[in-house]
C-alpha cells in the first residue's frame, strides 16, 4: 500500500512539472493566434529595411552639421488602434536600434529619456558635487530633422466552422511617417501588412 502510495505521489509530481527551453527568438512562433515575437521581426524589420532604403532619406542638409551628414532622427507617437493590447514600445525601440546599426541615421532620445537627462543636468548644475568644468548645460543638444509618428491596426474577422471550432481571420497594418520638422514635408511614408487565419 505505501509502494503504491509512492508511486502515485511520483507520477502525480510528474505530471504537474513542466520543463522551460530556450529557443531561437527568430524562429517563427505560432503559440496563439494574436500578435506575437514573429509580427514584431517582421513589422520592425520590413519598415526598418524601407527606411534606409528610401531615396528621400539619404541626408539632410545643414551648415551646422558638418561633414556628418547622418539624419537626426526623433521618434514620436506610434497609436496601437488593434484590439489587442500590444505595447508599441517594442515595435518602436526594435526599428530605432536598426537604424541606429545601418549608420545612416543619428537617434536623438525623447520622452522619458529627455526627462533622465533633465534630471541629470539640473543634478550636476545644482548639487555641488560635480566639478563645474565637468558640468553638463542646458541648450547644447542636437536638433531633431526628422519626427517618426505612425499607427497600428488590425481587422479582425472570426467564422465559425461546420463541425465545430472558429476561423480566425486577422489583418495587422503598420504604417510610419517620417516629417521634417522644420518644412512639414512628409518625407517618408509606407507600410508593412501581415495576414494571419488560423483554421
Amino acid at each position: 500500500c505505501l509502494l503504491a502510495g509512492g508511486l502515485a505521489a511520483a507520477l502525480s509530481l510528474t505530471a504537474c512539472s513542466s520543463t522551460t527551453n530556450y529557443k531561437d527568438p527568430s524562429e517563427v512562433e505560432t503559440t496563439t493566434h494574436g500578435y506575437g515575437l514573429t509580427d514584431l521581426h517582421i513589422i520592425a524589420g520590413e519598415m526598418a529595411e524601407k527606411m534606409v532604403l528610401s531615396p528621400n532619406l539619404n541626408y539632410l542638409e545643414n551648415p551646422a552639421k558638418g561633414d556628418d551628414k547622418r539624419i537626426l532622427l526623433a521618434m514620436g507617437t506610434v497609436n496601437n488602434r488593434t484590439s489587442e493590447h500590444i505595447d508599441v514600445a517594442g515595435i518602436t525601440d526594435s526599428i530605432r536600434a536598426k537604424l541606429l546599426e545601418s549608420g545612416k541615421f543619428r537617434i536623438l532620445a525623447t520622452g522619458q529619456g529627455q526627462d533622465d537627462l533633465g534630471d541629470q543636468v539640473r543634478f550636476q548644475q545644482g548639487s555641488g558635487r560635480v566639478d563645474p568644468a565637468w558640468a553638463r548645460e542646458f541648450g547644447k543638444q542636437l536638433g531633431a530633422e526628422l519626427v517618426l509618428y505612425g499607427n497600428l491596426r488590425s481587422i479582425d474577422k472570426e467564422k465559425s466552422k461546420t463541425f465545430g471550432g472558429k476561423l480566425k481571420d486577422t489583418y495587422y497594418q503598420f504604417v510610419l511617417e517620417a516629417v521634417n520638422v522644420e518644412t512639414g514635408e512628409i518625407l517618408f511614408l509606407d507600410q508593412v501588412e501581415i495576414r494571419k487565419v488560423t483554421k
